[in-house]
């Protein structure tokens, strides 16, 4: 797939994942600008249909980055958002959008390199599977 460059949003915790890829940034950690990143109060808070509907707008894919389990500030909000997350799963096979297309990562806020880590492997992970099918020409 020559030449495709892949449209990821990313939804990211305000208080761990936007803070990682804000150190990221500050230590000109090298990864590329495919993510356009909305930060959220909680991965928790995220529904389902917001997800679906940024994949029928165009997106080749999805990065959810939340606290790690256990360190939520909203207690149970990341633990409600992988529920969901394997919910979204199951629909976009129903709907045969490739589940592999939406990533559900836990990053700690101090966690900057295992940021830039993930958004390269996800960037690779979706230039391998081409344009999103629900990709408006």
């Amino acid at each position: 797939m020559s030449g495709f460059e892949p449209r990821i949003v990313g939804f990211l915790c305000k208080w761990c994942a936007t803070a990682a890829a804000d150190t990221a940034g500050t230590q000109r950690l090298p990864y590329p600008p495919n993510l356009l990143p909305i930060t959220v109060n909680c991965t928790g808070a995220i529904d389902g249909a917001y997800i679906l509907q940024v994949f029928l707008d165009g997106a080749d894919g999805v990065l959810v980055g939340g606290c790690h389990p256990g360190d939520c500030h909203y207690r149970i909000g990341n633990l409600r958002a992988r529920r969901r997350i394997a919910q979204l799963l199951k629909i976009m096979e129903t709907l045969g959008l490739e589940p592999a297309r939406l990533k559900l990562c836990w990053i700690g806020a101090s966690e900057a390199q295992k940021y830039a880590d993930t958004v390269n492997q996800f960037v690779e992970q979706i230039r391998l599977l081409g344009p999103s099918q629900f990709k408006k020409s």
